[in-house]
C-alpha cells in the first residue's frame, strides 16, 4: 500500500485541479485544495467535499501560502485566451507570484512540487512536433504574451530554485486537453465547437480550419503528471503531455458535428493575433521516461464530453 501524502494542490476547483484532486484521493491521499474561483468553480469539486481527506482552501496564489505538505502541484492560472486576456496583469501575477509563492513553500517544507507549464511556452512554432529541446517562438509584447511569457518565466525559476537551492522539482508542459468540467464559456475550440452544435448554431472557425491541434482527454493527462511527480527525483522535465493525434480544427468541428447530430453549418472568422498555426506534442520523452501515453481515442473523449456539456443548453 502506497503511504499516504499530504498533497496540495494549486487551481484545484479548475478543469484539470478538480480531477487531478479526484485522482489523488483515489491514491488514498490528504488534498489540500486551493482556489480563488476565478476560473474554478464549487461545482466541480462538490463530490469531494464529503470526502474527509479533503480540504478546501480560497486562497489566491499571488499571496504566501503557510501550509504543510508533501508534494505540491501548482495549476493556478487562468488557461483559455478569454479569461487569461481579461485581466493580463494579474495573469502574469499569478504564474510569476504565484511560481514563486509555492515555490518558497516548496523550499520552506522540503516538498516535492510540479509546475503545470504549458505548449504555449513554443509560442506558434516553427519545430514540428514540438520537443521539449525547442525554445520556442513568442511574441513577447502580443496578447497572448501575459500566459505565454508567464508560464515561460515560471520555468526559468523552477530550474533556478532546482540549481540553487536543491529544490525537488517537475515541469510538464500540457498540450489541449478536454473533457467534463471544461468551463462552457472558456473559448476554446472543443468547447466551443460542443456548446455551439448542441444549441444548433453556426460552428465558429478560425481562419480557413487548417490550422492543426492535438486534443488529449483529461484522464489521460492527469495520469501523466501524477506519473511525472511519481519519477526519480533526477527527472525534472519539462516533459511534455498530451497526444500527438493531430487533426485539423475543420476536422474537430465535422466530428463534433456527427458526434452532437447537430444540423450546425460552419461559419469562417479572420485568425486571431498570434494564433498558432501547428500545435502538436513530441512525447517520446513521456514514453521513455514515464511510460506513458494516451489511451483514450478522441471519439470515446468526445462522447463524454458531449454528455457533460447536455447540462448547459
Amino acid at each position: 500500500m502506497k503511504s499516504r501524502k499530504r498533497v496540495l494542490v494549486t487551481g484545484g476547483a479548475g478543469f484539470l485541479g478538480s480531477h487531478l484532486c479526484e485522482r489523488l484521493l483515489g491514491d488514498g491521499h490528504d488534498v489540500l485544495c486551493a482556489d480563488n474561483y476565478f476560473t474554478g468553480t464549487r461545482d466541480n469539486i462538490l463530490g469531494l467535499l464529503a470526502n474527509p481527506h479533503f480540504e478546501m482552501m480560497r486562497h489566491d496564489v499571488t499571496f504566501p501560502l503557510y501550509v504543510e505538505v508533501d508534494e505540491i502541484y501548482n495549476l493556478a492560472c487562468p488557461a483559455s485566451p478569454i479569461h487569461y486576456q481579461f485581466d493580463p496583469v494579474q495573469t502574469t501575477k499569478t504564474s510569476v507570484h504565484g511560481a514563486i509563492n509555492m515555490l518558497g513553500l516548496a523550499k520552506r517544507v522540503r516538498a516535492r512540487i510540479l509546475q503545470a507549464s504549458t505548449s504555449e511556452v513554443y509560442g506558434d512554432p516553427t519545430s514540428h512536433p514540438q520537443q521539449e529541446e525547442y525554445w520556442g517562438n513568442v511574441n513577447p509584447i502580443g496578447p497572448r504574451a501575459c500566459y505565454d511569457e508567464g508560464k515561460r518565466c515560471a520555468e526559468t525559476l523552477f530550474f533556478d530554485y532546482h540549481r540553487q537551492h536543491g529544490l525537488k522539482i517537475r515541469v510538464a508542459r500540457i498540450f489541449n486537453t478536454y473533457g467534463p468540467r471544461m468551463h462552457p464559456n472558456d473559448g476554446r475550440v472543443v468547447s466551443n465547437f460542443i456548446m455551439q452544435a448542441l444549441k444548433g448554431e453556426p460552428i465558429t472557425l478560425f481562419g480557413d480550419g487548417t490550422q492543426t491541434r492535438a486534443f488529449c482527454y483529461v484522464d489521460d493527462l492527469i495520469d501523466g503528471l501524477v506519473r511525472l511527480m511519481g519519477a526519480p527525483d533526477e527527472v525534472t522535465g519539462p516533459i511534455n503531455i498530451g497526444n500527438p493525434a493531430e487533426m485539423t480544427v475543420r476536422e474537430l468541428a465535422e466530428r463534433v458535428i456527427r458526434l452532437t447530430g447537430s444540423r450546425s453549418t460552419l461559419a469562417f472568422k479572420p485568425l486571431p493575433v498570434n494564433d498558432p498555426t501547428q500545435r502538436c506534442p513530441d512525447i517520446a520523452k513521456a514514453r521513455q521516461v514515464l511510460g506513458w501515453q494516451p489511451k483514450v481515442d478522441l471519439e470515446a473523449g468526445l462522447k463524454r464530453t458531449i454528455d457533460y456539456f447536455r447540462r448547459f443548453v
